[in-house]
């Protein structure tokens, strides 16, 4: 039975990393909150029940968690794209977002995000 793309999501993932350019930003760690969309072709996994088959979130989850706390950042456009490039690893991957807020990095406003797009 043909299926259609799984889409594996990790939402708000809350994480701390410096990033910016202005004095602060690059002495302080800030919050981040990452938001991952993954898809890829789920039938052989369906029909095996077999991990080997299937996409392993917790190992691309780990590498980002790695990536961002260990990291320094002057843009976001560079994060959110390591952050693509690390979720874009596995062969299957057939597209990819990834958006990253910056929680109060406007007075006014909630937060700014970035949001990059990985297609096959």
């Amino acid at each position: 039975m043909p299926l259609s793309q799984a889409i594996i999501k990790v939402t708000n993932l809350r994480l701390r990393t410096f990033i910016g350019f202005n004095q602060d930003e690059r002495e302080k760690q800030q919050d981040v909150v990452i938001n991952i969309e993954i898809h890829y072709p789920a039938d052989r996994s369906f029909q095996t029940d077999d991990v080997a088959d299937a996409l392993n979130y917790k190992i691309i989850t780990k590498k980002v968690i790695q990536h961002v706390e260990e990291g320094r950042f002057l843009l976001l456009e560079k994060l959110v794209a390591d952050v693509l490039d690390i979720c874009r690893e596995h062969p299957t991957v057939t597209l990819a977002r990834v958006t990253i807020d910056k929680p109060h990095a406007l007075r006014f406003a909630d937060s700014v995000s970035l949001s990059l797009e990985y297609q096959a």
